[in-house]
C-alpha cells in the first residue's frame, strides 16, 4: 500500500470537489444572499488540504493497486462527507451541531435524502441548490466522475472504479478505457438530467425548482426544496414525469449507454434484471392501487397518480412524497419500504440489494428446491445466456447474508437509543438502502433524533451506499498483511 500515492489521489478529489461550493456563490450573488462568505471560506479549506495532501507526491505517477483502490473509495467518502459538511456547519441561520451538518452531507452525498431541515423553503436559495448539487454528484459517484480526470495526470483509475460501481458486476467495463467509460456514464448522466430539467419545467417549475428536482430525481436522491417534497406543486404532470425519470434512473446506465451507442431499445427488453425491475413495480402497483381502492384511503385520480406514484418513489429508493403515506392504512406503508430492499437494478444510481442480485438468488433459490428432487441435476445459473461462476453466487449470499446481519445490529442499537421499534425498523432501512423517508418519528425529517441515533444511521448510510463489503474489507487482518 503506497500511503503518500493514496493521499496525492485524495488531494486530487478534494480539489476537484472544493469548485462545486463555488457554484453555490452564483445563486447567492443572484438573489442576494449573504452566504457567499461561508461557500468561499468551506472552498478555501476543502481545496486548501486537498493542495496538503496532493503537493509532496504531486510527481508519483502509476496506477493503483485494489488495496489502494479501496482505501481511496472509503476514506474518499468520509473525507468528501466531512467536507461537504463545512457549509452547512458554518451557516448561522440553522446553527447546525456537528452531527447534524454531518449527517445532511452524507444523506446528500449518498443520495439517501433523509434531512434534519425543517421548513426547507425559507433556507437560502444558494443552500437549497448546494443540498441538490451533493446529490447529483453523489448519484452517478463522485469517485467514477473523478476517473475521467485523473488518468489525465497520471493516476489511472481501474481499481476505485471496480470498489465504487455497484452491484454485482463491479469487472464490467461499457469500453476498453476506464477513463473512455467514466466520461459515457456522465455524458449520460448530464443528458438525462437536462432533459428532466426541460421536463419539469415545461409543466409548471419555475426553473430553480426545475433544475433542483432533476438533480434530485436523476441521482434518485429525493432532496426537495420543500418541506412537503412535491405535493408542494399538487401537479400531477409532474408525478408522471418523476415516475418516468425515477424508472429511466433506477435501470442499469450500462443499458443506457448501449441503447445510446446502438441506437436501439433491444438492450432493455433482452435484459433479464430490466425485465425483473418491470415486473416488480408493475406487481408493486397493483397491490398499492389495489389496497387503496378496498381500504377507500384515496379517492378516484390519487389512487392512480399517488398511488403509482409512492410506489415507484419508494421502490427505487429516491424517497419523493406526494402524500403522507406513512399514514395510509399499516400495511401499505411497510409493504412499500420493504419493497425498498429489491432497490433498483446494479448500475444505476439506486440504493438497495439491486435487481441483479436478487435475480440470481431467485434462480438458485429454484436450482436448490428442483435439486431437492433431482440430487443428481447439473443446473448452472445463467443470465443472458451466461453462466455465473459459484464464486458470484457465493459472494451474492454472502452479502445477502451480511446485509441483513449489519441492519438488524443497526436496529437493535437505535432501540438501545430509545426509539420505538417502527422508528427504529423504518430509520434503518430507509438509511441502509439509501431510501430517505421512514415511519414513525422519521416519517418527515430526523430533526428530533439523539446524536447516537445520527451517528448509527450515518455509518448505515456510508455502508449503504459502499455496499457493505467496499467498506467492512478494511476490517479484515488480511486485507492489511503483505
Amino acid at each position: 500500500m503506497h500511503l503518500a500515492f493514496v493521499a496525492r489521489v485524495l488531494g486530487i478529489m478534494l480539489m476537484v470537489f472544493s469548485a462545486s461550493m463555488l457554484v453555490p456563490i452564483i445563486f447567492a450573488t443572484i438573489y442576494q444572499e449573504n452566504t457567499l462568505p461561508m461557500f468561499f471560506l468551506a472552498f478555501m479549506i476543502t481545496i486548501s488540504i486537498g493542495f496538503i495532501l496532493w503537493f509532496p507526491s504531486r510527481n508519483m505517477n502509476g496506477e493503483l493497486r485494489i488495496r489502494d483502490g479501496f482505501i481511496v473509495t472509503v476514506l474518499f467518502w468520509l473525507v468528501l462527507s466531512a467536507f461537504g459538511a463545512l457549509p452547512f456547519a458554518l451557516l448561522e441561520e440553522t446553527k447546525l451541531s456537528f452531527i447534524d451538518a454531518i449527517f445532511e452531507s452524507i444523506s446528500g452525498l449518498t443520495t439517501t435524502g433523509a434531512t434534519i431541515f425543517t421548513q426547507i423553503e425559507n433556507l437560502p436559495k444558494s443552500v437549497l441548490y448546494y443540498r441538490q448539487q451533493l446529490q447529483w454528484l453523489g448519484g452517478i459517484g463522485i469517485v467514477v466522475i473523478a476517473v475521467s480526470i485523473l488518468p489525465m495526470i497520471g493516476v489511472g483509475g481501474m481499481q476505485i472504479y471496480k470498489a465504487e460501481t455497484p452491484g454485482p458486476v463491479k469487472d464490467t467495463k461499457l469500453t476498453p478505457r476506464i477513463a473512455e467509460t467514466a466520461n459515457a456514464l456522465f455524458k449520460i448522466y448530464v443528458f438525462l438530467t437536462v432533459i428532466c430539467t426541460l421536463a419539469y419545467w415545461s409543466v409548471g417549475m419555475d426553473w430553480f425548482d426545475a433544475i433542483s428536482h432533476s438533480f434530485s430525481t436523476i441521482s434518485i436522491g429525493g432532496f426537495s426544496t420543500y418541506d412537503d417534497s412535491l405535493a408542494h406543486f399538487n401537479n400531477n404532470n409532474i408525478l408522471i414525469i418523476a415516475s418516468v425519470f425515477m424508472l429511466v434512473s433506477g435501470l442499469n446506465f450500462a443499458l443506457h449507454y448501449t441503447a445510446w451507442h446502438s441506437k436501439d431499445i433491444k438492450s432493455y427488453t433482452s435484459d433479464p434484471e430490466a425485465k425483473l425491475f418491470v415486473l416488480v413495480i408493475f406487481f408493486g402497483v397493483l397491490v398499492t392501487t389495489y389496497y387503496l381502492h378496498i381500504t377507500e384511503a384515496l379517492n378516484g385520480g390519487d389512487i392512480f397518480y399517488l398511488g403509482i406514484f409512492q410506489l415507484v418513489s419508494i421502490l427505487t429508493t429516491t424517497g419523493f412524497t406526494a402524500t403522507d403515506f406513512h399514514l395510509w392504512p399499516s400495511f401499505l406503508p411497510f409493504f412499500l419500504i420493504t419493497l425498498s430492499f429489491f432497490g433498483a437494478c446494479a448500475g444505476s444510481t439506486g440504493g438497495g440489494i439491486k435487481m441483479g442480485r436478487i435475480l440470481i438468488m431467485a434462480q438458485q433459490i429454484g436450482r436448490e428446491i428442483y435439486r431437492l428432487i433431482h440430487p443428481n441435476a447439473l443446473l448452472p445459473i445463467k443470465t443472458k445466456k451466461h453462466r455465473i461462476p459459484e464464486r458470484v453466487t457465493d459472494g451474492i449470499w454472502a452479502f445477502f447474508g451480511v446485509y441483513f446481519l449489519i441492519f438488524y445490529v443497526m436496529v437493535l442499537l437505535l432501540l438501545a437509543n430509545d426509539l420505538d421499534y417502527v422508528t427504529a425498523w423504518s430509520a434503518t432501512a430507509a438509511s441502509f438502502n439509501n431510501l430517505g423517508p421512514g415511519l414513525g418519528d422519521v416519517a418527515k425529517n430526523y430533526a428530533d433524533l439523539n446524536t447516537a441515533s445520527k451517528a448509527i444511521l450515518c455509518s448505515g448510510m456510508l455502508l449503504g451506499r459502499l455496499e457493505v463489503f467496499t467498506l467492512l474489507v478494511l476490517l479484515s487482518p488480511t486485507f492489511w498483511r503483505n
